[in-house]
Parts: C-alpha cells; sequence; structure tokens
C-alpha cells in the first residue's frame, strides 16, 4: 500500500471534490480517495503504482486541472 498526494486546481465547493473523488477513484489500483478541499490536496491510498498521467487524465476529467 502506497500513498500519493496531488493538489487539483478550481475545486470551491462538496460538489467539486465529489467529482474529483469519483474520477481518481475509478483508476485501477487506487483503493481510498481523501479530498481536502480548502488546500486542494488529495491523498491516494494504492495498491500499487498508479500512473502520473492516469491521475492528470482523471482530475481533467472531472473538469479541474493540477496546480503546478
Amino acid at each position: 500500500m502506497s500513498t500519493v498526494t496531488i493538489t487539483v486546481a478550481g475545486m470551491s465547493c462538496g460538489h467539486c471534490a465529489s467529482s474529483v473523488r469519483d474520477e481518481v477513484g475509478r483508476i485501477p489500483g487506487v483503493t481510498a480517495v481523501d479530498v481536502d478541499l480548502p488546500s486542494g490536496a488529495v491523498t491516494l491510498e494504492t495498491d500499487g503504482p498508479v500512473d502520473d498521467n492516469a491521475i492528470k487524465s482523471a482530475v481533467e476529467e472531472a473538469g479541474y486541472r493540477l496546480a503546478s
């Protein structure tokens, strides 16, 4: 099990957090997703390595972007 934390820009409400949580949670290998709305931090628990491009694509599919 490992943990990955990313920062997502543009989330401002519970619906935003839910959208990101749902999309990122669909990535194979992701077992849990926690979103901290005020900071934009999204913590993923995984059962193995997860491709960075898959994370970026999932965030973009939810309508947001990774913060630089």
